[in-house]
């Protein structure tokens, strides 16, 4: 029989997990299958958001493109920071909204929007799509295909095979994940949850098309009624990495279901960076949650994938 979770380290936080996986799967303790849900948060706990997430990348190249063709762009935020690469600020602006500062966030949304505006779903989809066959992770070098964490497409993997149903739930855009989601995790798009820009269907062409506005930013408490809303179930296993995945990992709590927080403390030079920022009252009130910390430092014998 093929190990469990390879690339985990043994210690207890691997025991836990695989413990209530085989006791809500089998056994006399066994939930129905159709119940059996999990969801998992993208950025930091699927793959790397360092030195800033994947999506702000993409859209640092477009608003480039944007500041070549309109000089003027480069005057103000975020144009200034794609132009000068400037990651510090674009990065920080992320960390300050899990922080509960959206100052800098309100900005960005308000660039991001502007990138897609009138495009169709499908063009945004093929321009997405290029750029994961092209774009290189920041500091690692490495396609993004490489930058998943191998330890979490495993426990993927060990929660299908026990019956499971997998969703994920991010606070990324929904349609920048969905290209890429099925061929790095198996998760095909219609169990896609995340932040949607606006759309509307334009009768003349007969295509779907972005607005110039955002629908709703799936993060913090909106996690748990996005999950309600598209899928109908609460949550038995849950997983994040920060602030803003907190009220998902309660709502799977509350409902007696398993819930994990991945801790990027790895300071061995394995590629991973460490930080805290972001995830600071997750992880102070994760023990009084009943929520599991994940270490990477020490419970990921391997990060990325090998190859």
């Amino acid at each position: 029989m093929p190990e469990r979770l390879p690339s985990w380290a043994d210690t207890p936080t691997r025991d836990a997990i695989l413990a209530f996986i085989d006791r809500v799967a089998h056994g006399p303790d066994a939930v129905p299958e159709a119940e059996r849900v999990a969801v998992f948060d993208n950025d930091g706990t699927l793959w790397t958001e360092k030195p800033m997430p994947t999506q702000l990348h993409y859209i640092v190249e477009q608003w480039k493109r944007q500041a070549e063709a309109d000089p003027s762009l480069a005057e103000r935020q975020p144009y200034r920071a794609a132009v000068t690469g400037d990651y510090g600020w674009l990065g920080g602006a992320v960390e300050r909204h899990y922080q509960g500062d959206d100052t800098d966030l309100k900005i960005l949304i308000g660039a991001v929007v502007g990138v897609t505006a009138g495009m169709s779903v499908e063009d945004y989809a093929a321009s997405v799509s290029r750029f994961y066959e092209e774009a290189k992770h920041l500091t690692l070098g490495t396609p993004y295909a490489d930058a998943v964490y191998a330890p979490m497409i495993e426990l993927l993997r060990e929660l299908e095979a026990n019956g499971f149903t997998v969703y994920l739930v991010s606070g990324g855009e929904r349609d920048f994940m969905r290209p890429m989601t099925e061929r790095y995790y198996g998760i095909p798009p219609e169990r896609v949850v995340g932040s949607a820009l606006g759309l509307s269907f334009d009768a003349e062409t007969g295509d779907v098309r972005y607005t110039a506005g955002l629908d709703f930013f799936d993060d913090g408490p909106e996690k748990p009624v996005r999950i309600w809303s598209r899928i109908g179930r609460r949550p038995l296993f849950a997983g994040g990495n920060s602030n803003g995945d907190l009220p998902m990992l309660a709502y799977a709590r509350a409902g007696g279901g398993f819930a994990i927080l991945v801790h990027h403390d790895d300071d061995a030079g394995r590629g991973d960076q460490p930080y805290d920022t972001g995830a600071e009252r997750a992880l102070a009130e994760a023990s009084d949650r009943g929520i599991t910390v994940v270490s990477v430092k020490r419970d990921w014998s391997r990060i990325f994938p090998e190859g």
